[in-house]
């Protein structure tokens, strides 16, 4: 599975962003996608997860309400629209997908909490692309 993300840049706080992640390779067999981001010197945070066992979707509270994931079958792409983005937004954001439930007979819904709180559980990376939100 190859993930290429792209659509970073510098924006001003307020301003909206959308990022694109490009998946190939075995894409239908995807358990779930999301997206992390790693701000200096902080370790990699799950911001968001969607399954495409049922289509649910989580999101980490720093994120909920101003950040939405979205996907395209047709170019394989998923999507990650940020408004009203602050400073504390500005990292490198990667995309990432897991090839299997992280539970034994558990809802979509369990592992996509579980790659938000520890996002290191994922098999594949794409390389980050860098959002820069200043003033």
């Amino acid at each position: 599975v190859q993930l290429q993300a792209s659509g970073g840049g510098l924006v001003q706080p307020g301003d909206s962003l959308r990022l694109s992640c490009a998946v190939s390779g075995f894409s239908s067999e995807l358990y779930a996608i999301g997206w992390v981001r790693q701000a200096p010197g902080n370790e990699r945070e799950g911001i968001s997860a969607f399954s495409s066992v049922d289509g649910s979707t989580f999101y980490a509270d720093s994120v909920k309400g101003r950040f939405t994931m979205s996907g395209d079958n047709a170019k394989n792409t998923v999507y990650l629209q940020m408004n009203s983005l602050k400073p504390e937004d500005t990292a490198v954001y990667y995309c990432a997908a897991l090839m299997r439930s992280l539970t034994i007979g558990g809802a979509p819904l369990t592992t996509l909490r579980r790659l938000v709180e520890l996002p290191l559980l994922y098999d594949y990376w794409g390389q980050g692309t860098l959002v820069t939100v200043s003033s």
